[in-house]
């Protein structure tokens, strides 16, 4: 009798262990990221793997439920999908009436590129279609290349032609007029060190030309890499230095260590030396210009880059222009200081590339503060911040509290006890750019 008990307590474990196996089984066919299955699956015996694969689209493929079985890792940078479901509401809309009507959807949206407002935008190209099982696949493609071409071409017709043209029309008087008096020397010497002057100032129109051109093509976090902005902020201050000592004005650096951000190093570097050599190229003799890092104040998963300057500051009217192409503030200041009136602008696409935005704050006589507000990358190697009244001065915006925030964590003790200054002996407005 006891035999015959233990036979059927065994079948019984043996039952449940089947039961078990196969529930697992059944839960383990999904990916727990949601971008790919496992041997075995129901998509591999149907034959689906290869054929998803081989498509060039990013793939999100639902089962009944509306679950997702498959999605590409693009999904997820789109934020199209997140916790094995779509999060995106038009694509979710989308899917609701297709699998309502049966008939397959398309359409193209528009989906912000991150948390932070202002950051810039995905174009994708959505379709929706069902493949049967009550199975729903959605299709993505990313127009957001081709509609930066198709708005830098517009702008390049309408601008660049003539910012192109006043330095070239102006080498060639120039190169007339030497050749007309070339009998007076100090003629000659005079219009060449303009003619020298046009053609900086044409050379780095054509830079900036191609670097935004470059911006409009590339994607930042299509492939980003793991970028400290320490790094960022001593490789962009090594490019502005000579200019800076040539004018005497002081440089000055500090803030939260070790910040990191998922992105493109060079580019960031890019936009950094950009504001440094707008604050500098507008800043008097014997001026700072500081760069500060920052944890935001009221969301600790953003980090702040603000340059500070001690100018005139920007008139308000003019500030929500400034980050426009070709914009001037003051053309006749341009023309002195060699701005191409592209610097800010390459700011903004750079900001934006990486998910992010930039900040203005200014005030005639008290300088302006220019931010870059990016996503916070957080790695195991972060260290404490910094005091709470530096952080929150840096991350205020205001010329005159960053300033004293970054001239407090200064080792120069003259850092310390200069305050920002109450007012410039310059009238008038500058070109930011």
């Amino acid at each position: 009798m006891g035999t015959v008990w233990l036979i059927i307590a065994v079948a019984a474990v043996g039952v449940a262990a089947g039961a078990a196996a196969g529930l697992a089984l059944g839960h383990a066919t999904r990916d727990v990221h949601g971008n790919g299955m496992i041997a075995g699956s129901t998509l591999e015996r149907d034959g689906l793997i290869p054929v998803l694969a081989a498509l060039s689209s990013t793939v999100v493929l639902l089962d009944d439920d509306g679950e997702v079985l498959r999605a590409a890792a693009a999904a997820y940078t789109y934020n199209i999908v997140r916790d094995d479901e779509v999060s995106e509401p038009q694509v979710a809309q989308m899917v609701e009436r297709v699998r309502a009507t049966g008939q397959a959807e398309e359409a193209e949206i528009t989906v912000a590129r991150g948390r932070v407002a202002g950051a810039g935008n995905f174009h994708l190209q959505v379709r929706v279609a069902a493949i049967g099982r009550g199975r729903l696949l959605v299709l993505v493609e990313d127009r957001t290349a081709a509609r930066r071409v198709e708005q830098m071409r517009r702008d390049f017709v309408v601008n660049a032609s003539h910012e192109l043209k006043t330095p070239v029309g102006a080498i060639s008087l120039l190169a007339e007029t030497v050749r007309e008096n070339a009998e007076d020397p100090e003629l000659v010497a005079d219009y060449a060190g303009r003619m020298s002057r046009e053609s900086r100032r044409l050379e780095l129109l054509v830079g900036d030309i191609i670097e935004l051109s470059r911006l409009q093509d590339g994607d930042a976090l299509v492939e980003p890499e793991d970028v400290n902005l320490d790094d960022v902020v001593v490789d962009a201050l090594d490019r502005v230095r000579v200019e800076a000592e040539a004018k005497e004005v002081a440089l000055v650096s500090g803030g939260t260590e070790n910040l990191h951000v998922l992105g493109d190093a060079a580019l960031l570097v890019t936009a950094v030396s950009n504001l440094l050599d707008n604050a500098i190229r507008y800043s008097d003799p014997r001026t700072r210009v500081s760069v500060g890092l920052s944890v935001d104040a009221e969301d600790p998963e953003l980090v702040r880059i603000a340059v500070v300057d001690q100018g005139i500051g920007i008139a308000k009217e003019a500030q929500e222009r400034v980050f426009e192409r070709f914009y001037r503030v003051d053309k006749a200041r341009s023309r002195m200081t060699g701005g191409t009136g592209l610097g800010l602008s390459i700011v903004k696409h750079v900001a934006a590339d990486h998910g992010g935005t930039v900040e203005l704050w200014s005030a005639p006589g008290r300088g302006s503060t220019f931010t870059l507000l990016l996503p916070r990358h957080r790695t195991e190697a972060d260290l404490p911040g910094p005091a709470p009244e530096a952080v929150e001065a840096v991350a205020s915006g205001a010329a005159g509290a960053s300033f004293a925030a970054i001239a407090a964590i200064s080792e120069d003790p003259a850092a310390r006890r200069q305050g920002p200054p109450s007012g410039m002996s310059r009238t008038g407005q500058e070109d930011r750019q």
